[in-house]
Parts: structure tokens; sequence; C-alpha cells
């Protein structure tokens, strides 16, 4: 796989350009502006901040520096070190203090530099922000969003610390919404929802896609936090894909259309509420299903999308469900090794043509 080069890759010499193009999502008579990935996240950002007074950014370095990404950068200069605080290097202090001022009445954004170093702070996150509501009867509630990096292929490897697919660890836990947008549209309308919802929210960002550029509507929107969205329609083989697979996943469908298979990209974009129904419309109609995710493939998101396949569609299948999956290892540090890790479009289109065998 080669690196991506702002928003367009070449996957080899016979696959389709990866390009904004592959996934239309906005109307072409909405008005409209193309952004990249990281810049939908910061618009999310600074039009709720607008919108709310309560709502505000802490994070490690997300002030003038803008975060680990840039992701931040310039909203110190808008709302200033009130609003934009930049925190000690400690993990669970910010997800300490996010959870404190959320039960006060804020709606705090935190920034973890890091999914792999949100470990630190699984306490706060696990048994407190995610079970506060329940324990207390509803009588607290615990509005905060807490924004993570994750995945790899950053142009340059990030190794086994910096990259790894952890949304399975959030997922499992009762009392947290786990959101994974594979495009500037998703990022920025499930992150404004994020904001709004009177829950504690995961907001994680695949870092290869910071720079994939896509159109969003100018007006204001906001996308459920519950509903998987059909990025292809098809009907002869459903591909249920997550964040960056989605792309690769498109590019595979563009790929087996011309051999004559009509591939269905279903996307994920809500880990956390899983939306079961419509995978299992999608597999009905189909027949078939293979599963995508970035993820290591033991007990990873493959595996709970496949049970839902099981549950909800296993007479309707004409073949077995198929599974592409991250390997079960440490993100290696060589470019070269890392590479052979993660799924690719090649790996999308065996297995597709597999299942139609």
């Amino acid at each position: 796989m080669t690196p991506v080069e702002k928003d367009a890759t070449s996957l080899g010499t016979t696959t389709p350009v990866m390009s904004p193009e592959l996934i239309q999502q906005v109307d072409s008579d909405v008005p409209s502006h193309v952004i990249s990935y990281q810049e939908a996240i910061r618009e999310a950002l600074r039009e709720e901040m607008v919108r709310d007074d309560a709502v505000f950014l802490l994070g490690e370095d997300i002030g003038i520096h803008g975060g680990a990404f840039g992701v931040t950068r310039t909203l110190f200069d808008q709302f200033g070190p009130e609003r934009v605080r930049n925190t000690p290097i400690s993990e669970n202090t910010i997800i300490g203090a996010a959870t404190g001022a959320a039960l006060v009445g804020m709606r705090p954004v935190a920034e973890i530099m890091f999914v792999d170093f949100s470990g630190l702070a699984m306490d706060q996150i696990a048994n407190q922000a995610a079970k506060l509501r329940l324990m207390t009867g509803g009588q607290c509630s615990v509005p905060w969003v807490v924004r993570m990096p994750q995945g790899g292929g950053a142009g340059k490897s990030t190794a086994a610390q910096h990259s790894q697919s952890l949304e399975v660890w959030y997922a499992q836990i009762p009392g947290l919404k786990v959101v994974l947008p594979s495009t500037p549209y998703d990022a920025k309308g499930l992150l404004k929802a994020a904001i709004r919802d009177n829950n504690p929210v995961i907001f994680l960002e695949q870092k290869f896609l910071y720079s994939f550029r896509g159109a969003v509507p100018d007006e204001d929107y906001v996308l459920p936090l519950s509903m998987c969205d059909i990025k292809r329609e098809g009907a002869d083989v459903t591909v249920v894909a997550s964040g960056y697979m989605v792309w690769h996943a498109m590019l595979a469908a563009e790929i087996l259309a011309a051999e004559g298979v009509d591939v269905e990209v279903v996307d994920v974009r809500t880990i956390s509420p899983l939306d079961e129904e419509t995978i299992g419309a999608s597999v009905r109609k189909t027949g078939r299903a293979v599963l995508v995710a970035e993820a290591c493939r033991s007990y990873g998101p493959t595996g709970e999308w496949g049970m839902v396949v099981v549950e909800q569609a296993f007479d309707y299948l004409e073949a077995p469900i198929v599974r592409v999956a991250g390997r079960d290892t440490p993100i290696p540090f060589a470019n070269s090794i890392e590479a052979g890790v993660w799924p690719d479009t090649d790996d999308i289109v065996a297995a597709v043509r597999g299942v139609m065998a």
C-alpha cells in the first residue's frame, strides 16, 4: 500500500485512484463546500463552540500548537485559553477534569493524543463517566466527547504504541457511544451530534484520513449516532466496513463492477450502538457478506458484525461469511512490514471473488 498524498492515492497500476469522488454524500443542489476530514472536525468544533458557551476543549498542546495533528489549530486564536485549554501530560487528569466539568453542566471535548494512550484513563472512562448516569438514576449526566486518533498509515510508521485500532475496547462498555467516521461529511455531522448528546461519546478519528477531502453542506446539520450508512448500493454482495476501510471497500467495488459484480458497501460509522437492522437488511438482500475492519481479527468488530449477520440473515446466506481484518500482531515500525498488517483493496477484492465463487 502506498502512502496517501493529500487526498488521493493509487493502490496499484490497475486500481482506481482513491479520490473524493469515490464517496458523494451531498446532493448537487445542496449548497456545500469541499474540505478535508481534519477541517471538518475543526469546523464542527468551532460551530458548536459558537452555538453553545458550555462547549470547551481540553488536551495536550491543543492551544497554539493545535494538538498532535493540528486539528484544533486556529481555535485558540478565536476562543482563547479559557475555552481551548492545554493540560498536563496526564490522560487520567484530562478525562477526570472533563467528567467533573460535564457533571456541573459543561460540555467538554477532550483530546487524547493517540487512542493507545487512553488506557491510562480507563478507570475514569469505564468506571466513572460511562456509569454515573445509571448509578444516579438519571440525576447526573456526563455529556463529554473524547476525541482520539487511531489506526495506521500516517505516512510513516508510528509503530506498536501509536497505531492501534481500539474501538472494541469502548464498544464493550455499556453507557458509552463509539463513533468512527470515514468521510468529512460524516466527521462533521457526527461530531456535532456527539457534542449535543447527553451521554459520553468516544469519537475516533482514523489519522490516515485527516487529509482526505469531501463535500459538506454549508448549513448546519447533525447525523444520528445510531445508524450505519450505505455508501454504495448493490445487489450481489454486502461489504461491511468502518473508517479507512470504507475507502478500500469503495475502491474494491469499482474494480469488481468491471467484472460484473455489484457490491453494496455498508459503513458502520457508529460502532456502538450498532445498527444491526441495516446490516441484516443488506445481507438479506444480497445473500453474501464480507466484513472488513482495520482492528485485529481476533475479538475484533468483524466478529460482532458476523454474529449480527448470523442472527438476522442466516437463512438468506448463499456463501459463508468472510472476514478481512488486521493481523493479530503489534504494529511493526518498518514501513515495509507495517503495510502487511492491515487489509487493503486487493484483500477485499479477493474476498468478494471468493464468496461469489
